[in-house]
Order: structure tokens, then C-alpha cells, then sequence
């Protein structure tokens, strides 16, 4: 079953696969991820990809993991919502989350989803 709603996944462990290793170039921009980024199987964004997922509060390169989903970043012109993941035991506040995806996000205009 495909998820194509990335707020229903606010609160729950997901496993996120891998892409974009902390420390990696972005394939046609070429700025550096300071940060791992990857996408969750079997989701389908607006974009017709799988849902994108930034993970926060890991400082080596990964190849999957396994978290707790606490927000989404919802992009306003386009439909492409990026989800925020950190191990099961963290949080961070708005504020945290837009300064750790600043370099990626400080293109687009966005609202951050929390669970109501």
C-alpha cells in the first residue's frame, strides 16, 4: 500500500532510505548535504517520487535509518513535502529544524506540519 500523505506520518518510526550521505554533493547543484537525506519506500509525492526525508541529529554519513518522523516541511509553490526524522528520543523546535535545513530549503517558501 502506497502512502501518499506525508502528514500521516508525523509521529510514527519510519525507515528512511538513503541517497544523500551527510557530506555528499547534490547531483546537479553541487552544494554539499550537511545533512543525510533520503526517501521512504513505497510513498509517492506530488512530485510522482517517493516522499523525501531529512535526518536531523546524526553527524556520520548513513545508508538507511530507522526514526521517528516529527514534522514535515510543506513547500508552498510546488508539492513536494520533506519530512523530518531524528532518533525516537529527540525533538527539535521549528526554529532548529529550519536552521538545519536552511540549505536546501532557503529556496523555497515552506510551512512546517506538526502533529496536531
Amino acid at each position: 500500500m502506497e502512502i501518499t500523505n506525508s502528514a500521516e506520518l508525523i509521529g510514527k518510526i519510519i525507515y528512511v532510505t538513503i541517497d544523500r550521505p551527510l557530506g555528499s554533493r547534490h547531483p546537479k547543484h553541487g552544494y554539499k548535504y550537511p545533512v543525510n537525506y533520503g526517501y521512504i519506500k513505497n510513498t509517492l509525492s506530488g512530485d510522482g517520487e517517493e516522499i523525501d526525508a531529512y535526518i536531523l541529529n546524526i553527524s556520520e554519513p548513513l545508508k538507511e535509518f530507522k526514526g521517528r518522523c516529527i514534522a514535515v516541511i510543506q513547500r508552498q509553490e510546488e508539492n513536494d513535502d520533506k519530512l523530518v526524522v531524528v532518533p525516537n528520543s529527540d525533538s527539535l523546535n521549528d526554529s532548529e529544524i529550519r536552521s538545519l535545513t536552511h540549505f536546501q530549503e532557503k529556496w523555497f517558501n515552506s510551512i512546517i506540519l506538526r502533529k496536531c
